[in-house]
């Protein structure tokens, strides 16, 4: 049995090797923009069956626009490459008779090509991913609600199918079968569309967000995309979700009927690819993409999960770009205007900026002059001692000292002055919230105190970063504090905020404060 299952294994693994052949000539290392062009030649009509005479003639224009190099559409190199796409597996043997009018032409046309059904599938996906733009693919938001009505119909339909079936009239079984099969293929090419939309999407949003510094431009344009859209397409979801989890799980109990109804096309043989939605795998697929299971969350929840991870990754950005901080500080101006002088500076002036900017300068000997005592003063310094230099000066530049770091004592005493310090911190901004609160129905008649004053004025610093211009109205949240601010813009409105440390006064703006709930 071992024996048996390694020569199981063994032939799966060169099916694998075979398929993944298919992709060779994409990644050949001489003439891939030919290959590319023959493959292309191939799989732009039905049932192609050419020589390599006409391959060479198709191959002519090419060169002649450039796309390929030159030479290649020699018929001797374009034997070379037939042959090489057949034993790739992309090309198979053709079977129609030439007639020629020499040997010579006899020859090139006597073994003709076919492209395989495989390599068609390769062919395809590659021109479709060489036309694919590099910003956001639009989801498809308006096949949900055509998924729902498909499920609807396709229920009447199975009823109805059914139910001629069971009556003996072969017409109108044959009738009802064939507007069953047309919903099913409808439903799942919506379905299909629809989640490659939702994938692409979603990988290019957790592109952008790997991303750790972004232009004000582009985090006011991602913010749209998220707060905006993602929104859109969310919403949509969540909203068509239960009446397509519905007939889902309707459809469930008669899903070996729907199956039998559909019947497996024994016309194309036994190997034959069907069409999505003949299988018990297609419909499990399709409900976990909508319905949760014990385990496994459905590719909904998901959407919601990626869409919440997005939000908060994009708010850490534009915090992080609002107020100067984070890990990783950004040079995005500098370098920009240091490329700028590379841009316009002569090859020495290059040289010398490129010096100064990253210190790499000539090497330099800064070893003391060996003492005059034997042959040292011959010996050039390249081929002189050798200075250990430690692991963490060659390998991280790091001059720190290495090793365990001290342990910390245990000190009561600092321990609880810490302590009295956060309580009394603690009590300045439950008092300072407290002040804002009982004077947020009228701000302007009341002297807040310079904590209040300190806390209104860090809401209103956050309020007024949220809004993308000065028209546009903009709230912020202190969850410590159990606060919420808003600046409305209103034109003639003064607000004036009286306090010990002095006044602060807001033209055209008003404020609403209020407390958090809770």
């Amino acid at each position: 049995m071992d024996g048996e299952q390694e020569l199981i294994e063994a032939s799966l693994d060169d099916a694998v090797a075979r398929r993944l052949n298919l992709y060779a000539y994409l990644q050949a290392s001489r003439h891939p923009r030919t290959y590319l062009a023959i493959m292309r030649l191939f799989t732009s009509t039905l049932l192609a069956d050419l020589s390599a005479g006409e391959v060479a003639a198709a191959l002519t224009a090419a060169e002649r626009d450039g796309l390929v190099d030159p030479g290649e559409s020699h018929v001797d190199n374009v034997l070379e490459r037939l042959r090489q796409l057949k034993e790739w597996g992309n090309l198979v043997h053709g079977r129609r008779e030439t007639i020629a009018s020499s040997i010579a032409e006899f020859q090139h046309g006597s073994m003709r090509y076919q492209v395989s059904k495989l390599a068609v599938r390769v062919q395809r996906d590659v021109d479709e991913l060489l036309r694919v733009p590099e910003g956001a693919r639009e989801v498809s938001r308006e096949l949900l609600p055509a998924i729902d009505r498909g499920l609807a119909s396709l229920r009447q339909a199975l009823s109805s199918a059914a139910a001629a079936d069971q009556r003996g009239e072969p017409a109108k079984a044959r009738k009802a079968r064939e507007l069953l099969a047309e919903h099913v293929t409808t439903l799942f090419l919506q379905h299909g569309e629809l989640a490659a939309t939702v994938r692409d999407f979603y990988a290019y949003l957790g592109q952008i967000l790997t991303r750790h510094h972004l232009v004000p431009d582009e985090i006011s344009g991602f913010r749209n995309l998220l707060v905006e859209y993602i929104q859109l397409v969310v919403e949509d979801v969540l909203r068509y979700t239960p009446t397509i989890a519905a007939t889902l799980a309707e459809l469930r109990d008669a899903r070996g009927e729907l199956l039998r109804l559909l019947r497996p096309a024994e016309q194309l043989g036994e190997r034959v690819e069907r069409t999505r939605g003949r299988t018990e795998a297609d419909w499990n697929e399709l409900t976990d993409w909508f319905v949760d299971r014990p385990g496994k969350p459905s590719q909904v929840t998901a959407l919601r999960d990626a869409t919440t991870r997005a939000i908060g990754a994009l708010l850490a950005t534009v915090k992080r770009a609002t107020t100067g901080g984070g890990l990783l500080p950004s040079r995005r101006g500098e370098l920009l205007k240091l490329a700028g002088w590379f841009a316009n500076a002569e090859p020495e002036q290059a040289h010398a900026i490129y010096a100064s900017a990253f210190g790499l300068y000539s090497s330099r000997n800064l070893l003391p002059a060996p003492e005059h005592d034997g042959d040292d003063e011959h010996t050039p310094w390249a081929d002189g001692p050798v200075v250990d230099v430690s692991v963490s000066v060659r390998g991280r530049g790091d001059r720190g000292a290495r090793g365990r770091p001290s342990r910390i004592m245990d000190d009561p005493i600092t321990e609880q002055g810490l302590l009295a310090q956060a309580r009394e911190s603690d009590k300045r901004r439950a008092a300072a919230a407290a002040e804002l609160v009982a004077a947020s129905d009228n701000l302007s008649g009341a002297e807040l105190s310079s904590d209040a004053l300190g806390a209104l004025c860090e809401l209103l610093t956050l309020a007024m970063a949220q809004r993308d211009s000065a028209d546009d109205a903009g709230s912020a949240t202190d969850q410590v504090r159990g606060l919420t601010l808003t600046v409305t813009p209103t034109n003639g409105e003064v607000t004036t905020i009286r306090s010990a440390g002095g006044t602060l006064t807001l033209r055209d703006a008003k404020l609403a404060l209020a407390a958090i709930d809770g």
